[in-house]
């Protein structure tokens, strides 16, 4: 059977998501969800919808929301693509912009690290650069890649980094820059602009953070229209279903409810950096939904499992630069204190 497979799908490590555990009695801090309900607006269309028109195909280029999110960043419908999620934009950025036989993809290590396995997939050479020794930006002299993702604020380190810096990059490097924007709303600042403003760039979006709907799988990417033109030649031919689309829309249009759970995330991660650093962990400086954590002892590992023991679920990435840390989403301020009680159990052995 395996002479049927691909080599380099045969010899992937594939991507592990998070856990997704159930029940009422779980503390679910693994995935960077947003613990709090999406736009009212959401719900009425849901109460609303009339099912014969999923008997239908969808817009196959997503024509109504793309016309919101143009709107919402100031450029024309044609700068905007809308996606299965972000990630199926990751996944055909690398399509349309990287040669197989001479190309290559770039990123941070540590980041998010689905970008190696896109690459793998599409059996093209992944080229790492590392942060420095506090996760800052770091970029070799005459770095060159076809494209290079740049996660702000970065995962899994929860840091921003500076807007000129980056724009420093892009000016030089040839190939395409994708930022990858997933947990702006949370951050101080953003680097939509350079999407606008550079013919290189790609600024990619998601509605699973900061607008709750991570069940949906929105995502899209605004910059140069050739780009942008690229993306839609290889997409599926419905990649983004009816419901997606109009559910997107309309939370898209409630701003108001998007800034209210930014504000209440932002509350909570202040408490909860407060009660960690309480406890003698090292907390990063976090400009996203989630903290970015070095434990006490027993370290990290040990407390991650004794945590799941208890159904309170973290991260913990096994990695050279990652395995001594914890990634920590923000939930709610009960959620927060759940995992403070488990701690302090687990400390005080």
């Amino acid at each position: 059977m395996k002479n049927l497979i691909r080599k380099s799908v045969e010899v992937l490590d594939g991507y592990i998501p998070g856990e997704q555990p159930q029940g009422d009695d779980v503390v679910k801090l693994n995935t960077n969800e947003n613990p709090w309900l999406c736009s009212v607006e959401v719900h009425d269309i849901l109460r609303e919808i009339d099912v014969s028109v999923l008997a239908k195909y969808p817009d196959p280029v997503c024509t109504e929301v793309r016309k919101v999110i143009a709107e919402k960043h100031g450029v024309g419908i044609g700068n905007v693509f809308a996606g299965n999620g972000s990630d199926e934009v990751l996944a055909l950025c690398i399509r349309a912009f990287v040669e197989r036989d001479d190309g290559s993809v770039g990123s941070f290590d540590p980041s998010y690290s689905l970008y190696p396995v896109l690459a793998e997939i599409e059996d093209v050479e992944m080229r790492l650069v590392a942060l420095d020794e506090n996760f800052g930006w770091q970029m070799l002299d005459g770095f060159e890649a076809s494209v290079f993702f740049l996660t702000n604020p970065n995962a899994p380190t929860s840091l921003l980094f500076p807007k000129e810096t980056i724009e420093v990059f892009v000016k030089d490097f040839k190939g395409v820059v994708v930022i990858d924007e997933a947990y702006v709303d949370f951050a101080s600042e953003d680097c939509m602009e350079l999407a606008t403003k550079y013919d290189n760039v790609l600024v990619a979006r998601t509605l699973s953070k900061a607008y709750a709907l991570a069940g949906i799988r929105f995502g899209y990417c605004v910059g140069n229209k050739e780009l942008i033109d690229a993306l839609y030649k290889i997409k599926d031919s419905y990649n983004v279903n009816t419901l997606t689309q109009e559910l997107a829309r309309v939370a898209l249009l409630d701003q108001g409810t998007m800034e209210a759970m930014v504000k209440a995330v932002k509350n909570s991660r202040k408490l909860m950096a407060e009660e960690l650093t309480t406890l003698g962990f090292e907390v990063c400086s976090s400009e996203t939904n989630f903290l970015w954590v070095k434990p006490p002892k027993p370290g990290a590992k040990k407390i991650f499992d004794e945590l799941k023991k208890r159904n309170v679920f973290v991260r913990w990435f096994d990695g050279e630069r990652t395995k001594e840390y914890l990634r920590i989403t923000v939930g709610t301020n009960d959620q927060t204190m759940a995992l403070v009680e488990a701690l302090e159990e687990i400390l005080a052995k």
